[in-house]
């Protein structure tokens, strides 16, 4: 920097307000804006008016939040309000959102409120969240739990006030979605907790206060010589391509319906034979090997769909994934009803026939499945693990369909090593 008090670049350094600048500063024409440091910038409008505001960047987006009005709040004030919403973006949290749950818990006499909390929580876990399951727990939230406690104070929360709110889930026949509501109540608190806004969790006082919930199974086809005919009938679908391809491929690679139904040309790799994605439930990389009638299946697909995004696309959009209901709404329109087969049921079929007729290791099947398998030390395998063994068996499963679906007598082959 020269005598002339100016940069190498020519321009002058920033000098931060004083008050007195603050308090003279006239209107103009246009809203003129006066920068302090670390965002922090004072608006005065054409009217005259002035108001603090924070601009920052929150998940890559260039944000702003109102800080308060001068003179109620000084420049002392507005820079204190500036440190403590860079102390929630280092926590992860959104200032503006912060602000709003805030502003609206205030109205209603609770400025730590359950929905606070609850929200910030939300906030900071959305960063490592697959987008979709994010949104079902903020719903859960908003409405089955924040019309009843959302504006208490958070501390003050007692046990059977949570369970009155779960159980009004409950009575509706919600029984599995009243388990998860309470659980991530329990999430809530012991984030509340940690942030010094409350001294206990009450949910541990509610085990076993609500009934079990009896365990469900997919409707699954596992008859050999019914799957079979399972296959033929896949096999002369006549709808629209894409749905064909997708129904076709169900059984060969035995993913869960929305991985399928959300896979993207970007992680298919049809010359090595490989698709690879993050599980959506786990958050974990996987790979599925594809055997040689899988990817013929894909490459057929391709010319229609391959310009977009997605694997499966919707008739209205090549970016958007086709409906959750297309393929179970094929398989009806085949004659295969609910109680007899479902998405889900593939993962079903695969894993029994395997074990039970083919004879594959159980933690090659259960690998496949993109289930956790833990070696003797209790460490999760990788996404590599036996990936050459796991490749013969989807080519042996996928031969074995074929056998199954010209009508062959199949033998069971040894059992793998």
């Amino acid at each position: 920097m020269g005598a002339t008090g100016q940069t190498r670049l020519g321009v002058a350094p920033q000098t931060p307000l004083t008050d007195t600048i603050a308090r003279n500063a006239k209107a103009a024409a246009k809203p003129k804006r006066l920068f302090d440091r670390d965002g922090l910038y004072l608006e005065i409008s054409p009217r005259g008016g002035k108001w603090w505001r924070l601009k920052y960047r929150y998940a890559g987006k260039e944000k702003r939040v109102s800080l308060g009005v001068y003179p109620e709040v000084n420049l002392k004030k507005a820079r204190a309000r500036t440190i403590e919403a860079r102390q929630l973006l280092d926590a992860g949290v959104d200032p503006s959102e912060n602000r709003r749950a805030a502003k609206a818990a205030r109205v209603q006499g609770a400025a730590n409120s359950f929905e606070v909390v609850a929200r910030e929580w939300i906030d900071q876990q959305m960063k490592s969240w697959v987008k979709g399951h994010g949104e079902r727990i903020l719903t859960r939230f908003e409405h089955d739990i924040f019309p009843w406690i959302g504006a208490r104070p958070i501390a003050d929360l007692t046990a059977p006030e949570l369970l009155t709110t779960v159980r009004r889930i409950e009575k509706r026949g919600a029984l599995e979605t009243a388990h998860r509501a309470l659980g991530n109540c329990g999430q809530v608190f012991r984030y509340a907790i940690a942030t010094g806004r409350a001294k206990r969790d009450p949910t541990g006082d509610l085990r076993g206060a609500l009934p079990a919930v009896r365990p469900t199974h997919f409707a699954a086809i596992t008859d050999p010589k019914r799957v079979g005919a399972l296959m033929r009938a896949i096999d002369g679908y006549e709808g629209s391509l894409t749905v064909r391809c997708a129904l076709r491929l169900a059984p060969l690679v035995f993913v869960r319906p929305g991985e399928l139904r959300h896979a993207e040309w970007a992680t298919m790799d049809l010359d090595v034979g490989e698709w690879r994605y993050t599980v959506t439930k786990t958050n974990t990389p996987h790979i599925v090997p594809l055997s040689s009638q899988a990817i013929a299946i894909l490459r057929d697909l391709k010319p229609l769909t391959g310009r977009g995004r997605y694997v499966f696309s919707s008739a209205r959009s090549s970016q958007r994934p086709m409906s959750d209901n297309a393929i179970l709404a094929a398989m009806r329109r085949m004659g295969i009803a609910s109680d007899e087969m479902s998405g889900h049921g593939f993962r079903a079929m695969a894993r029994t026939i395997l074990d039970e007729v083919l004879g594959f290791r159980p933690d090659f099947i259960e690998h496949q499945l993109a289930h956790a398998v833990r070696d003797p030390n209790g460490r999760a395998y990788n996404r590599t693990a036996h990936l050459a063994e796991r490749r013969k068996m989807m080519q042996a499963w996928t031969d074995y369909l074929d056998k199954l679906k010209s009508g062959a007598d199949v033998i069971p082959i040894l059992k793998a090593g």
